[in-house]
């Protein structure tokens, strides 16, 4: 493929990711256009909704001015004032980053990658723009700016981390940008690297486990609350295709609130309006939307709510235990306590950004009055995330393991036991000197081996103990070659002796 059907491919695929994107809600609300309001109002209202829609789901903020009527239809206090909509609907973003991650890796299939990858983040900050400055009317503005930039942001970043990963699959050479940022990241030591590394694979590791334990549970919450779900559903009386849309917003609030859960576990919890709290220390909710999902929430704090602070703690000793080879190997040289407490507080740290950062995005202004503050304090569950992750990788890397107890106990007892049986022979030497004539030889000759050192068989004394020198040959063999016969008897009162 040569370079101009790169940048049109490349091109097509930002086009088609921002039609999903802007299409979903749109849809919705023009089902809802045909069928429930009979085609009666005007189609471009409801294209300006869903593009705010999206917009709000990539984390623009939405103004809206109501009119004096309904403002006072409302019964909220402030309702009058303008309204900021900043909490941003995770599903829409969630499903640009894996759009944008798909795009990233079919381009870094053709042989102009950069072309590509430029040329598709420039198509979608300009449909961004377009689409922006046509849902623009008055009682409901987005910044231009925000419009463009924070959406492209969302699609650029995992479509150029996957490019990249794809080109390292492939052994590709990198663009001159790339091979730039490679050369900085290599001017860091080489330790620094290590530690990055490992460090951004445990927080990592650990915060996707946190988070899964939230979607678990609130799945749980979802299933064990069905009636009160189906109540409010029911309350809200808005028919089949306002079910359906209602539905749809609901399905892009999920990700917010397994970001919400997570902040619950850390501990801090999150609000649901100013003067609200939901956390594993105490729940106090105050008056709350009638969305359907919200009825999923425990009205009070259950039994056995401080088990859940245990998550993110045990996570993270499991996750670095798991890791501690790797990190061995990765120290290599310099492995020592101190810079395994260095990996441990920085896992913490990447943990503590993670969970703090997704905190922080999915929470924001909902409305008017006490509904300006609805989500977790990224300020607070961050830090509180750190220290819940940092203790536990620390501990999991200075405290050693059974098998390495083992083994050290093992070697101290090794090098006990020649000690030991050494001492037990300097005991019993003074004995033997005594018992064998042989011994009073130097000890210096005998440990050398030299012309005065006894040979020994099997723990017995040699013949020069036994024998006088003059009955030795050379080799130290007795000479002395004759029979019992010849030995020279005497008489003494008739005994032989």
């Amino acid at each position: 493929m040569n370079r101009p059907l790169t940048a049109v491919f490349a091109a097509l695929e930002s086009l088609l990711v921002v039609g999903i994107g802007v299409g979903i809600p749109v849809v919705s609300l023009t089902f809802l256009w045909a069928f429930q309001y009979g085609l009666q109002i005007d189609w471009v209202v409801f294209w300006q909704a869903g593009v705010d829609v999206w917009l709000v789901g990539h984390g623009a903020d939405l103004t809206l001015t109501l009119s004096k009527s309904a403002a006072a239809a409302t019964g909220i206090s402030g309702a009058g004032a303008p309204i900021v909509i900043s909490i941003a609907a995770l599903g829409f973003a969630l499903t640009t980053v894996l759009l944008g991650a798909r795009a990233g890796r079919r381009i870094a299939e053709t042989s102009h990658r950069a072309i590509g990858s430029g040329v598709a983040v420039l198509a979608f900050a300009l449909a961004s723009a377009i689409v922006t400055a046509t849902a623009s009317r008055p009682g409901a503005t987005v910044s231009l700016a925000q419009g463009i930039v924070l959406p492209t942001l969302v699609f650029a970043v995992p479509l150029l981390a996957a490019a990249e990963v794809n080109r390292r699959r492939r052994g590709a050479t990198p663009d001159p940008l790339t091979a730039l940022l490679l050369r900085g990241v290599e001017a860091i030591p080489a330790l620094g690297r290590s530690i990055s590394l490992v460090s951004l694979r445990a927080g990592a590791a650990v915060a996707v486990i946190v988070f899964a334990v939230a979607g678990a549970i609130l799945a749980l919450l979802l299933l064990t609350n069905y009636a009160s779900i189906i109540s409010l559903y029911e309350g809200a009386h808005a028919g089949v295709l306002g079910g359906l849309a209602l539905t749809i917003g609901q399905i892009a609030l999920v990700p917010n609130a397994v970001a919400w859960v997570a902040s619950w576990l850390v501990g801090p919890g999150f609000a649901l309006g100013e003067g609200s709290s939901v956390s594993p220390l105490g729940t106090t909710l105050g008056p709350m939307p009638a969305v359907p999902f919200l009825g999923a929430l425990p009205t009070s704090t259950p039994a056995f709510a401080f088990v859940g602070l245990l998550v993110p703690v045990v996570a993270s000793f499991v996750v670095v235990t798991l890791m501690r080879g790797r990190i061995e190997r990765a120290l290599g040289a310099r492995d020592s306590l101190l810079f395994r407490a260095v990996v441990g507080v920085s896992t913490g740290v990447v943990a503590g950004l993670i969970i703090g950062g997704v905190a922080g995005v999915s929470a924001g202004s909902a409305g008017p009055g006490r509904l300006a503050s609805v989500g977790p304090d990224a300020w607070v569950v961050g830090p509180f995330a750190a220290l819940e992750v940092g203790i536990p990788a620390v501990l999991a890397l200075v405290v050693k393991s059974g098998a390495e107890a083992i083994g050290d106990l093992a070697q101290v007892v090794g090098e006990r036991l020649p000690e030991r049986a050494a001492a037990a022979r300097a005991k019993t030497e003074p004995v033997s000197a005594v018992s064998d004539p042989g011994r009073s030889r130097s000890a210096g000759d005998r440990d050398a081996g030299g012309p005065g050192a006894p040979e020994r068989v099997d723990g017995l004394p040699s013949l020069d103990t036994v024998l006088p020198r003059d009955k030795r040959s050379s080799d130290g063999r007795s000479s002395d070659t004759r029979s019992p016969d010849d030995v020279p008897t005497e008489r003494l009162d008739g005994f032989t002796r």
